[in-house]
């Protein structure tokens, strides 16, 4: 019965949509052209070059090269193994989705294990910093130094959630049953390497034209105001929810503690993108919500005492 109700309402927005595209042809075409333009000019240069790296360092067991003082010392501290330290280090760097990304390769190798991947879901979630630092803080919100207050309750939140979740990790295992990888040739790794992410950041562009395009109908429709305008656009994509708060006349501290909450969450978009990684397999969507709901309202107190702290 729910099956088919779920499938009626699939049914419904797909035929709104289908009239919508043709009876408001100006406004999808304007969401769309800015979901590409979105697309190509932050997410591409922000995600595409990380998507490859990451997938070369996995290929060549970058898990081994690890310093073992900072392998001791996460195991402490979120009670992790040195594969899913790999999958946190990763994240960190590259950003979302490519914390779902890397857990479904480790996973599908047989480098961790089923409560392993759920666990790491939780406070993995990180914002690409280039992102923050540039797009964020400088373009949007025009103000260079906030860019910082923002990333470090985005990093500390989430660090926060591994100490809180940390005994909710399965067992750390020596890994001695765990297969390990036979390095390829350079070239074919580099070549396939970079098939993944194509396939990864094609799938993105699609997901994020699909919810801009939803939002702006949406929108539209009920012709909200200004405020309830950036609310649904953050819901459902939190890039041009944060473009839009940067424009109004709120006081900094304000516009800092809503986007670390906005970057926190992820919105729809993201979440969806998350889904896409680790579908077809046992990972559990339900962790990596419970994670963004519990990382906002971390975030969002860290970046309020920062801002009080540092006078913003």
């Amino acid at each position: 019965m729910k099956e088919k109700s779920f499938n009626l309402l699939v049914i419904i927005i797909s035929i709104f949509l289908f009239v919508e595209l043709l009876f408001n042809k100006r406004i999808i075409y304007v969401s769309i052209i800015y979901a590409l333009n979105l697309w190509v000019n932050n997410l591409i240069p922000s995600l595409f070059p990380f998507f490859i790296i990451s997938n070369i360092l996995i290929n060549y067991n970058i898990t081994d090269y690890i310093p073992k003082i900072i392998k001791n010392f996460c195991k402490i501290l979120f009670n992790i193994s040195d594969e899913v330290l790999t999958i946190l280090l990763l994240s960190m760097i590259s950003g979302f989705p490519s914390n779902a990304r890397t857990t479904r390769t480790l996973y599908d190798n047989g480098k961790i294990s089923l409560e392993e991947a759920n666990h790491i879901l939780i406070f993995s979630h990180f914002a690409n910093p280039v992102f923050i630092l540039s797009t964020v803080a400088v373009f949007f919100l025009h103000n260079e130094k906030v860019g910082i207050i923002i990333l470090v309750a985005h990093y500390l939140s989430n660090f926060i959630l591994g100490i809180i979740f940390r005994k909710y990790s399965p067992s750390i295992s020596n890994n001695s049953n765990v297969k390990k990888n036979t390095i390829d040739g350079f070239a074919s790794i580099f070549i396939l390497s970079i098939r993944n992410a194509i396939d990864t950041i094609i799938t993105i562009c699609g997901i994020l034209a699909m919810f801009l395009m939803l939002s702006t109908i949406i929108i539209d429709l009920f012709n909200f105001n200004t405020y309830n305008t950036i609310l649904i656009k953050s819901i459902f994509e939190m890039t041009t929810g944060i473009e839009s708060l940067g424009v109004l006349n709120l006081s900094m501290t304000f516009k800092v503690i809503l986007c670390s909450g906005i970057l926190s969450f992820g919105g729809v978009c993201v979440h969806v993108q998350v889904l896409s990684q680790i579908t077809g397999t046992d990972i559990k969507y339900i962790y990596f919500l419970i994670g963004r709901i519990y990382q906002m309202i971390i975030s969002v107190f860290i970046a309020y005492l920062l801002c009080l702290i540092f006078k913003i």
